[in-house]
C-alpha cells in the first residue's frame, strides 16, 4: 500500500459535490478520490481540439485523452502520465492547460489492459489488481506508440517532453531512461527508490540511462518519498556524468500537492511548480 496516496486523500476537509465517477477517458473523477474539493480547476476547450482518441499498440487499441491548439501543426509534444487513478478529469485538464500554451498534450490510458482504475474505491486493491500489473516494458511500448500517433496528428517528435504525477512521475523518469528522443521531462513527486511492478528497476538503478534533463518537483513532507531518496538519485545521476537534472523540494509540502481536486493540494507550491514546469520545457527546447 502507498501511504502517501492514503494520506493525500485524508477525510475531514471542506468538500463540494462536483465529483462524479468517470465514464470515459478524461471525464469525471476516479471513485477513490470522491468527493472532489472546492478548488478544483477546470480549463475550457476554446480554441482547442480536445477529447478521446484511439492509439494502436500492435493489435490493441489504447484510449487516450488529447488536447492541442485547433488547426495548428508541428506542435511540440508533451506526454502526460497519470497518477494511479488513471486518466480522469484532472489529467485531462492538465492536457488542456498545456494545449493552451501551444502543445499537443496527450495522456494515454496505461492501465486499461488490467482494469478500470477509475472504478476502484479501495486504493490497496487498485494498486494490487491494476497498477502493479503495468510494467515498465509495457508502459514504454505504449508511450512509444503514443509518440508515433502524436507525430502523425500534428505533433513534432523532435520536440518531445514528458511529465507525470506520482506513479506518472516515476513513469516520467523511467520513460526518459528508455527513450533517448525525449528532450526534457518534469517529474512530479514520483517515487525513485521503489517500483510498482515486480522486477522493474528503481529509478535510482536506472539513473545511468537517463540522458535528457529532468526537473523533479517534490514535497518535503511527502510520507512516501523521503528526501534522502532524492539525494541518492541525484548522486547516482552525477556518478553517471549526468549534470543536467534539477530537484525542487517544497518545504512542509505533502504528496500530490499539484492535485487541485484533492485535500493534499497546496496552491503556492502547485502554481510555482507549474511555472517552473513550463519554463523548464521552454529552456530545453520543448516549446
Amino acid at each position: 500500500m502507498l501511504k502517501e496516496e492514503i494520506d493525500s486523500l485524508a477525510p475531514g476537509r471542506d468538500f463540494n459535490r462536483r465529483g462524479f465517477v468517470q465514464t470515459a477517458v478524461g471525464s469525471g473523477f476516479a471513485a477513490a478520490v470522491l468527493p472532489v474539493t472546492a478548488q478544483t480547476i477546470s480549463t475550457d476547450t476554446a480554441g482547442l481540439d480536445a477529447g478521446t482518441v484511439s492509439i494502436e499498440v500492435g493489435d490493441f487499441k489504447m484510449p487516450a485523452y488529447r488536447a492541442q491548439p485547433a488547426g495548428r501543426k508541428n506542435l511540440p509534444i508533451i506526454l502526460v502520465a497519470s497518477e494511479i487513478f488513471g486518466v480522469h478529469e484532472h489529467i485531462a485538464d492538465v492536457c488542456r492547460r498545456f494545449a493552451k500554451q501551444g502543445y499537443l498534450a496527450i495522456a494515454p490510458s496505461l492501465f486499461v489492459r488490467h482494469g478500470d482504475a477509475g472504478a476502484y474505491t479501495d486504493i490497496p486493491k487498485l494498486i494490487a489488481e491494476v497498477v502493479a500489473k503495468a510494467s515498465d516494458v509495457q508502459v514504454a511500448g505504449d508511450l512509444d506508440a503514443t509518440v508515433a500517433w502524436a507525430a502523425r496528428h500534428g505533433g513534432d517528435a523532435s520536440r518531445l517532453g514528458i511529465t507525470g504525477f506520482c506513479w506518472g512521475g516515476r513513469t516520467t523518469w523511467a520513460y526518459t531512461a528508455h527513450n533517448p528522443a525525449v528532450k526534457a521531462a518534469v517529474a512530479w513527486y514520483g517515487p525513485v527508490a521503489r517500483s510498482y511492478f515486480a522486477g522493474d528497476k528503481t529509478i535510482i538503478e536506472q539513473a545511468a540511462a537517463i540522458k535528457a534533463p529532468v526537473l523533479g518537483l517534490y514535497g518535503a513532507a511527502d510520507t512516501g518519498i523521503p528526501v534522502g531518496t532524492l539525494t541518492q538519485l541525484e548522486a547516482a545521476l552525477k556518478a553517471a556524468g549526468h549534470l543536467k537534472s534539477e530537484f525542487v523540494v517544497y518545504p512542509d509540502t505533502p504528496h500530490a500537492f499539484h492535485a487541485d481536486y484533492r485535500p493534499s493540494y497546496r496552491k503556492a507550491a502547485a502554481d510555482d511548480g507549474w511555472a517552473k514546469c513550463l519554463a523548464w520545457f521552454k529552456k530545453q527546447g520543448v516549446a
